[in-house]
């Protein structure tokens, strides 16, 4: 099969980027692929496609920019270069900009190829329906949330109208039958990107290290976490060191340096900028407890997959879309309370004073990753490309075959 994968991808700034450099490594080395091909947003250094595993051969079209209007006919356009047997959109709503015309011609795409009667498979890695707009950075404005809402409701019909799509939420599923009253939507879990052998419980000598993984700045923020860290210091007495690793949401330019500068006499913090992927697993190793300082959520979390297949003990707020992995996949951590730094404080040093409780989270959310690798994810996304290709040839066959009497 040749597969092309439209997608952001490494080293792209653009969300989702890190999570198709994993479904690349993982599909790579199927034997039902011959060759990838990869459109994907245009950056200024060479795409990370070198890989130490044997795998398929790997093409590389950069055929988008972030907030361009043209996407929509240079996507097209590679796509009929390169005649692939299957497409796959890794996609989110804001992935191809978050300017609101180039963003929504962008999602077009997935029609487009059902017209041209390619297999398509749309990953829909959130849904507006389960979105708190404010918090994720659209818009607080009530009439401007109405009308993006209109806007997502059409949007949704037009990537509906691909082959599948799948969401990594039951919950998903659920939703987007029930409001648009269709059968082609499946739930194929995130998956768990590295899988590390027997993770260490043993963390280094020095500081303990609290850390936090994202792009900050929407629902992400990370004030109450410094403020919490500094609390557990005084009424724990352990030496802490506060680590904030990833950048500014596109959606809030200069967060981070802003950041930063009000808490420029906090001691013993690190703000890494953007994580080259060979320094992901360091950072998780080395790390105590990761945080998750999210006001809300906008779908399954990434970094929690992570953060367990590195066996990490984890703090999350309890809402929305992180208490339900929870309870779907098995994760397990200390949970605060959304808005509350002393929460948040007590969650902290729940973990960072018992490091018999951090070893038994990090045990169980290890566990929770190791049952889903992304190899097994990706072989769910080739077996419904089969089904998909199957039922193309076979109702083709239907009206082509002559009839008998």
């Amino acid at each position: 099969m040749k597969l092309a994968i439209v997608t952001a991808y490494p080293p792209s700034k653009v969300t989702l980027n890190e999570y198709a450099y994993h479904l690349v490594k993982s599909f790579r080395q199927s034997e039902k692929v011959t060759e990838l091909i990869l459109l994907t947003d245009v950056t200024p250094e060479g795409k990370d496609i070198h890989f130490t595993e044997n795998g398929c051969k790997i093409t590389v079209k950069e055929s988008w920019k972030f907030n361009s209007y043209s996407n929509i006919i240079n996507v097209t356009k590679a796509i009929n270069q390169i005649n692939p047997d299957a497409v796959l959109f890794n996609l989110q709503f804001m992935k191809f900009g978050d300017k609101k015309v180039a963003a929504a011609l962008g999602l077009a795409l997935p029609l487009i190829c059902k017209i041209k009667q390619i297999p398509t498979i749309v990953l829909l890695h959130n849904i507006l329906e389960q979105t708190d707009l404010a918090s994720a950075g659209f818009t607080s404005n009530k009439f401007l949330q109405k009308a993006y809402n209109f806007i997502g409701t059409t949007l949704t019909k037009l990537i509906l109208k691909a082959d599948l799509v799948t969401v990594t939420m039951d919950k998903y599923v659920t939703t987007l039958e029930e409001k648009y009253k269709v059968n082609n939507v499946k739930m194929i879990p995130h998956g768990t990107f590295e899988i590390p052998e027997k993770p260490s419980h043993q963390l280094p000598k020095g500081p303990l290290k609290v850390m936090t993984f994202g792009k900050f700045g929407t629902y992400k923020k990370v004030e109450a976490m410094i403020e919490a860290v500094e609390k557990v210091r005084v009424t724990s007495g352990l030496d802490l060191e506060i680590v904030i690793a990833g950048t500014d949401n596109p959606n809030v330019p200069g967060y981070l340096k802003n950041v930063q500068e009000k808490y420029k006499n906090v001691p013993q913090i690190t703000f890494t900028g953007y994580v080259e992927e060979c320094e992901v697993a360091p950072l998780f190793k080395e790390s105590a407890v990761v945080v998750f300082p999210y006001t809300s959520t906008t779908g399954s979390s990434g970094v929690l997959h992570q953060a367990g297949s590195y066996g990490k003990a984890v703090v999350m707020p309890n809402l929305g879309d992180l208490a339900t992995l929870v309870e779907d996949e098995g994760y397990r951590g200390e949970f605060f309370q959304p808005e509350s730094t002393d929460s948040l404080a007590v969650a902290i040093e729940a973990i960072v004073t018992n490091d018999a409780y951090r070893v038994q989270l990090e045990k169980a959310n290890y566990k929770a990753a190791t049952a889903f690798p992304m190899e097994r994810i990706t072989n769910m996304y080739l077996n419904e490309f089969e089904n998909i290709i199957y039922n193309k040839q076979t109702s083709e066959s239907i009206f082509t075959e002559p009839a008998t009497i």
